[in-house]
């Protein structure tokens, strides 16, 4: 096979992998609210892992349709998801009209809010006050496998999964956000 075509190939599977955590995200919001309490039964039935699931409806919640880039991957849009609604429109264009990979993009959030932090390290996005929060847990080995291997599929680092699945479970409307430096210790 010429390297061109292997290329082609390679590009082709990885916009359908995008394609498909998209499908998979609108696929789990319909049936979250159309069949309450028989959808996670039939996610179990196709052994899909749950909490990927979990987290591509987040992402597709916070992504209707028309804010959707098509120039962009699922993996961008994850980046952004936890930011402000217009947070997120910004970042998307610039790294569409920059071209950036998502790890790029990954980068210019994290360096942004680094700034903006060290500008007022006691304001929040929304304005409020934040708080310093350290919650230990003792996790078994095979625990700890499962949470990475969900923050893996999510694109983001443990400490940020852990944020998103917390304020998800609690029904939070607001961003969340984390500690570089506990951000960094992942």
């Amino acid at each position: 096979m010429p390297f061109e075509k292997w290329v082609a190939i390679g590009k082709l599977l990885s916009t359908s992998q995008s394609s498909m955590a998209w499908c998979l995200g609108d696929w789990l919001v319909h049936g979250e609210s159309a069949y309450a309490g028989r959808y996670r039964e039939i996610v179990e039935l196709y052994s899909f892992n749950y909490q990927t699931l979990r987290n591509y409806a987040w992402v597709a919640r916070r992504f209707p349709l028309s804010r959707r880039r098509d120039k962009l991957s699922f993996g961008h849009h994850a980046e952004v998801a936890s930011c402000p609604e217009a947070e997120r429109d910004y970042w998307l264009r610039r790294a569409e009209e920059h071209g950036w990979s998502r790890n790029r993009l990954r980068c210019e959030v994290r360096a942004s809010a680094r700034l903006r932090s060290a500008a007022d390290p006691g304001a929040a996005e929304d304005g409020s006050t934040l708080r310093d929060m350290a919650i230990r847990l003792s996790p078994t080995a095979g625990q700890l496998e499962i949470w990475e291997q969900a923050a893996s599929n999510a694109g983001v680092k443990l400490a940020v999964w852990a944020v998103q699945v917390l304020n998800a479970s609690a029904g939070a409307r607001g961003t969340a956000t984390v500690d570089p430096v506990a951000d960094d210790l992942n």
